[in-house]
């Protein structure tokens, strides 16, 4: 017999799950998604320092440039997680990234609930240099809605050349803009955040590290 989730099986430790929302389009060639791909690898290795939080992490990530929205990796345990080689070219499809994200993240906390597994608020991470190609409105308001709901925690980090103004329409929360192409220190923020998150009990407020990669915008 196969069984559908056997990683639930070997590992009942409560899940944090982060979605990774990235923009691959054209703006982000050269040193941007280089800056991007290194960052995610230094995210993934940090997190592996830290037993309770490879237990507890399970990272996807949704991509969006040429192609669409692209669903690069579904949720994984971050010690099976690997780092991809994500290339820039095409348009900004971000409202149809932020709706693939969310369907992902509804869809593992329906299989964390029907296997009994407890898990912490989700994470969606929205990192972009520029500004929609599509009708995102609609994403903007779910994912705002999803937010109020206490479904979801939802950041918006804009590197140089992002319209804040839209992305303070995704989220609750202001906009962060990057410092320069900081993304190594903004995933090792994340990765100590969810250190932070996994070595505590599920719906439990957490001081999260300061934001030393970027600052809030205004």
């Amino acid at each position: 017999m196969t069984i559908a989730f056997p990683e639930f099986a070997d590992n009942q430790e409560n899940r944090c799950p982060v979605a990774l929302v990235l923009d691959t389009s054209g703006s982000m060639q050269g040193a941007p998604i280089q800056a991007l791909n290194q960052g995610i690898e230094t995210f993934k290795q940090d997190v592996l320092r830290d037993v309770q939080a490879t237990l507890s992490l399970e990272t996807a990530i949704v991509a969006f440039g040429k192609d669409g929205a692209r669903k690069i990796q579904d949720f994984v345990g971050i010690d099976g997680f690997q780092p991809p080689a994500l290339a820039a070219d095409g348009l900004t499809p971000m409202g149809e990234a932020v709706n693939l994200a969310l369907d992902l993240l509804e869809a593992r906390k329906a299989a964390y609930k029907s296997n009994g597994v407890y898990y912490y608020r989700p994470w969606l991470i929205l990192i972009t240099d520029g500004a929609p190609t599509d009708d995102w409105r609609g994403a903007a308001q779910r994912l705002q809605q999803a937010e109020k709901d206490n479904r979801v925690i939802a950041l918006a980090v804009a590197v140089q050349g992002a319209n804040a103004e839209v992305l303070r329409q995704f989220s609750q929360r202001p906009p962060v803009a990057l410092n320069g192409l900081d993304f190594r220190d903004l995933f090792l923020w994340l990765s100590n955040s969810m250190k932070r998150v996994s070595a505590g009990k599920v719906g439990e407020a957490v001081a999260l590290p300061p934001m030393n990669w970027g600052q809030i915008v205004s």
